[in-house]
């Protein structure tokens, strides 16, 4: 059985449809429980979560990697699969997960984490492009994000250590230790809100995107990143 731990800070305008997407497996007995762990939020996200049926874990005002690790561990199910709160899962994304449960749980593959395809709610060629680019990236060196989902068996989880309480490239972090043989590329997809695209342009976020992963990768301090990170979005924001 899976625990999904979905992450939120004022996610109103999309929680909706990303619990909505989980009913059908919730059902049939997939999903034991949800739990989003919530970043502070002042919105109506704690009501949504109270209609939803899902578990509420207020973490104050953690950054991401800390939630997603305080929501892993008030988990109960040997499976987590951790979901961004914009992120909406295909409707045939129990079968593959399903598919390497049995797998790794019998011993017919080593411990594994899988991620979803990357999908924008989006029309148009930037969308398209995007999506292609992901798409080569997650194939050939099986270098995910977490808009794209993680399903991670508890035990491989813990022994990676989990999610560091990074402010920024906790995704990256936790793929980096996880490595790239432990990978499984699922076809179905996770579709992902294009708001952010939209609002601050495809070409200036995917920029700032690249140029904070680049410098991660020069191990400049993620405190410092999100401050360039917030900085260039206020900028963009009054250039818009």
């Amino acid at each position: 059985m899976i625990s999904v731990i979905i992450p939120t800070l004022n996610s109103q305008e999309t929680l909706v449809k990303t619990l909505a997407g989980l009913i059908p497996a919730t059902v049939s007995g997939v999903i034991r429980d949800v739990i989003v762990a919530d970043g502070g939020s002042t919105d109506k996200t704690y009501d949504i979560v109270e209609d939803s049926g899902a578990v509420w874990m207020a973490c104050g005002r953690a950054n991401r990697g800390a939630q997603l690790q305080a929501g892993a561990q008030h988990a109960r199910s040997p499976w987590l699969l951790f979901l961004h709160a914009d992120t909406v899962l295909g409707s045939d994304w129990e079968r593959e997960a399903q598919l390497l449960m049995h797998q790794v749980t019998q011993g017919e593959r080593p411990a594994s984490a899988g991620v979803f395809q990357f999908r924008l709610d989006d029309d148009g060629l930037a969308p398209r492009a995007l999506e292609a680019a992901v798409r080569w990236r997650t194939r050939f060196l099986k270098f995910p994000y977490g808009d794209q989902g993680l399903l991670i068996p508890r035990t491989l989880f813990e022994a990676v250590g989990g999610y560091q309480p990074l402010q920024l490239m906790e995704d990256v972090d936790l793929v980096r230790r996880i490595g790239r043989r432990r990978i499984r590329v699922f076809q179905s997809h996770a579709t992902t809100s294009a708001a952010r695209y939209r609002q601050n342009g495809y070409l200036r976020r995917i920029a700032r995107n690249q140029m904070c992963l680049a410098l991660y990768y020069l191990n400049v301090p993620p405190d410092r990143l999100v401050k360039l990170y917030d900085a260039r979005q206020a900028v963009n924001m009054r250039q818009t």
